[in-house]
């Protein structure tokens, strides 16, 4: 379902494209249906979501490829995928890349931090050199079959480097090939109008509710220079404040019967998960097994 290679254009049309965080196919059905411009398969929230576990390099190629294909494969909203550091070396990244194109993503980002990685909105974060991450962004725009499929590069330096070394290494990134630059976890808006000054190609806001970076409008991120802005957790953080409410009212009552609960029709769910289709399918053949 996924029309992958349109992402290019979006970006280059002059307005912010807001990517909503999806890790999961209900919370990958529900934003596509609102008809966003793209959709961001946060690596936080589907590690948490798949495995349970924290995001900090457990998870592998293997676990996050097989997403890639399902979510993609869901959706009509183009889908940028977390693709952590490459998992592993530069042949990694060559398998990494070829394996995400091939499954139906318009974008991979790849980041510069050591293995294990961690979220970028926690502490104790490491970075790779410069020049090795610049290898892995050459290979990776070179292992991509088309041109259409954007490499996004963050760096993690900010935080224990500084911002100069952060766009250092964003300077250097662009100039081995990246389409879209990721300057993670600046921890002010001053911070975000330098990173947006300094450069001339589609730049990534990364928006975290409660995290490092300030949580802007979306018309003064336009306004800074940004071209897309992701907001990884708020799906997630959403979801679990509502089962925890869900939940709680259940094991204190045990029932939902007279709880202030916000509830997703049940009838308009099923229609979002595809049992339209099951019941014209269904339809359809009674009609054939009537007629034997």
């Amino acid at each position: 379902m996924s029309h992958p290679y349109s992402l290019r254009q979006r970006l280059s049309s002059g307005k912010l494209l807001s990517a909503p965080g999806v890790f999961d196919m209900i919370s990958a059905r529900v934003a596509d249906a609102m008809g966003f411009d793209a959709l961001y398969m946060t690596g936080y929230g589907t590690v948490a979501s798949h495995l349970g576990l924290p995001d900090a390099g457990l998870a592998t190629y293997s676990d996050m490829v097989g997403r890639v294909g399902l979510i993609a494969g869901g959706t009509k909203a183009p889908l940028i995928a977390d693709g952590d550091t490459g998992y592993g070396g530069l042949l990694n990244v060559q398998h990494t890349v070829r394996g995400y194109e091939k499954a139906g993503a318009a974008a991979i980002q790849l980041e510069d931090q050591e293995f294990p990685k961690k979220c970028g909105h926690t502490p104790g974060r490491r970075v790779i050199p410069c020049a090795d991450m610049v290898a892995k962004i050459k290979v990776a725009v070179e292992s991509r079959d088309s041109s259409d499929f954007l490499i996004v590069a963050r760096t993690d330096a900010r935080t224990t480097l500084g911002l100069d070394e952060a766009l250092r290494r964003a300077e250097a990134y662009a100039k081995a090939g990246a389409d879209v630059l990721f300057v993670e976890s600046p921890e002010s808006e001053a911070e975000m109008e330098k990173i947006c000054r300094s450069f001339d190609q589609p730049l990534l806001a990364n928006i975290v509710e409660g995290g490092r970076t300030p949580v802007l409008s979306a018309a003064r991120l336009q306004e800074l220079g940004y071209a897309l802005a992701i907001f990884p957790a708020a799906g997630f953080l959403a979801v679990g404040a509502a089962l925890r409410r869900c939940y709680g009212a259940i094991h204190a009552t045990g029932s939902t019967a007279g709880q202030d609960i916000d509830f997703y029709d049940f009838m308009e769910f099923s229609k979002l998960m595809g049992f339209e289709q099951v019941w014209q399918f269904e339809r359809e053949h009674a009609a054939l097994e009537s007629s034997v």
